[in-house]
């Protein structure tokens, strides 16, 4: 039972890599989840939880107000998950991307307003940052995002605490690291994972640059968190934002980890120049201070999910299957 008495979720983009992971747990504690996305990745990734008469999945876009205003009915608590994920994906199509991760952010407000929820956490990113010098990016760090998807993370980030009219809505601001890890709707287009499916399959792992620096959060934790986050008095987490990520490692060196957790250390590593300079680190001492929350797993945990799911023959084509890629799969959809 939850300790505010929430008992009716919503979760926009639950049918999402997070969400795939997150919607489970979420049923398995004893929540009603309502499942708000396009489903542009199948329904499937539910398994027999699909069945669950806890859960109900309605497709509906972000953009369609109406909609969402009537799917907000009900609910206790809203976890934001929906966007299009990451600057390679926004980029692709930019008018778009800023209709889904911020146009609509102010009617989804409106609809949780109207409809009387009590909290409303928002998954941002820890990118918003940008570039730091310091060795401690904490919340509090000036904001420098390098990128539209960034940018927009940020600019929802203030609408929402900017909003007046919130009746009572308790607002949370999520800032996580890069999430990896396995996960039934899985992503292949992440650090992490993209490098452990090279070493399986191609024997070989590209370290494109190689110094940039991510910080990186198992999925497993970032589960967790969403349930903290859905526990945690409101005088705690309201109008607070926290980083999530623990593991703030050079692709080069998850590399290295990747290649040592297989362990096999004939997997060679081919480095090539990049001009990506995007290189991020967080510190997250905050919710572990105010929370009691810390990494219960680690990176080497997602890289070895990845191992045993590709063994078991659970990452069918892992370079041919769009499902796998937000990108590849947006371009087959042809989403605009």
């Amino acid at each position: 039972m939850n300790p505010n008495g929430y008992q009716q979720l919503l979760v926009t983009g639950g049918g999402g890599y997070v969400g795939s992971a997150l919607v489970p747990a979420l049923l398995d504690a004893g929540y009603r989840v309502r499942v708000l996305d396009t489903f542009w990745y199948g329904k499937s990734v539910f398994g027999d939880y699909a069945k669950r008469p806890e859960l109900e999945l309605l497709e509906v876009d972000l953009r369609d107000g109406k909609r969402v205003g009537e799917a907000m009915k009900g609910v206790d608590a809203v976890i934001h998950l929906a966007c299009i994920s990451n600057d390679p994906s926004f980029e692709l199509n930019p008018n778009l991307g800023k209709s889904i991760n911020y146009d609509c952010f102010a009617g989804l407000m409106d609809g949780a307003i109207a409809a009387g929820v009590k909290r409303f956490i928002y998954a941002s990113s820890s990118s918003i940052y940008g570039v730091k010098e310091e060795p401690d990016v904490r919340e509090d760090a000036a904001p420098l995002p390098l990128t539209d998807y960034s940018r927009f993370k940020l600019d929802c980030e203030r609408d929402l605490l900017a909003r007046a009219d919130v009746r009572g809505m308790e607002r949370v601001i999520v800032r996580p690291a890069t999430v990896c890890g396995y996960a039934p709707r899985l992503r292949l287009d992440l650090s992490v994972n993209i490098l452990t499916i090279h070493a399986l399959v191609n024997h070989k792992i590209r370290i494109f640059g190689g110094k940039q620096l991510r910080p990186n959060l198992n999925i497993k934790d970032m589960v967790r968190a969403y349930l903290m986050f859905l526990a945690a008095p409101g005088a705690k987490v309201d109008r607070e934002a926290f980083n999530v990520g623990f593991q703030n490692l050079s692709i080069e060196k998850i590399a290295f980890l990747v290649r040592d957790t297989i362990g096999d250390q004939t997997i060679e590593l081919e480095y090539t120049p990049s001009d990506d300079n995007r290189s991020y680190h967080v510190n997250s001492d905050k919710v572990q201070r105010e929370l009691g929350f810390t990494t219960a797993f680690g990176i080497e945990d997602a890289i070895q999910s990845i191992v045993t799911a590709y063994r078991a023959g659970k990452i069918p084509d892992p370079f041919k299957n769009t499902l796998y890629s937000n990108i590849k799969r947006m371009q087959e959809l042809k989403i605009s």
